[in-house]
């Protein structure tokens, strides 16, 4: 079992949040994690963390499409941060659009971060796959 000592899962879907948290706790040993219904609380969450010297999660679940603030202007904060640990972050999305594929691939070649792209809904394997520090 993959030991992690912090997962965010950022998503406005209790059915997604549900279904990631239920599979994490069958294939990690996690100390915690957190949820968050759109980018703003876990952006905020996150300069509280490096505020506080506190841990940064080391995987990042993250959709695109919420409220407040969208997964891609998450994204755009977060590489901005002075974080050097490099984090993992799975965009989990059920959108189709090429555009999010172009706007994942561009965020994939702007930051040390390894930034992983999967369609919802995600299967076991796939999470057990992504659900490994960077």
């Amino acid at each position: 079992m993959t030991k992690v000592n912090s997962i965010f899962i950022v998503d406005d879907d209790p059915i997604t949040v549900f279904g990631i948290r239920k599979i994490l706790n069958s294939i990690v040993d996690c100390n915690q994690i957190e949820t968050f219904g759109n980018g703003k609380l876990a952006i905020d969450a996150i300069k509280n963390i490096l505020e506080n010297n506190g841990e940064i999660p080391e995987i990042i679940f993250l959709d695109i499409n919420m409220p407040i603030m969208d997964g891609w202007q998450f994204m755009e904060e977060f590489i901005n941060l002075p974080i050097e640990m490099r984090v993992r972050i799975n965009v989990i999305t059920s959108s189709i659009a090429t555009a999010d594929l172009d706007n994942w691939e561009n965020y994939r070649k702007k930051t040390h971060h390894i930034v992983d792209y999967a369609n919802k809904p995600v299967k076991r394997s796939e999470i057990t796959k992504i659900t490994k520090p960077a």
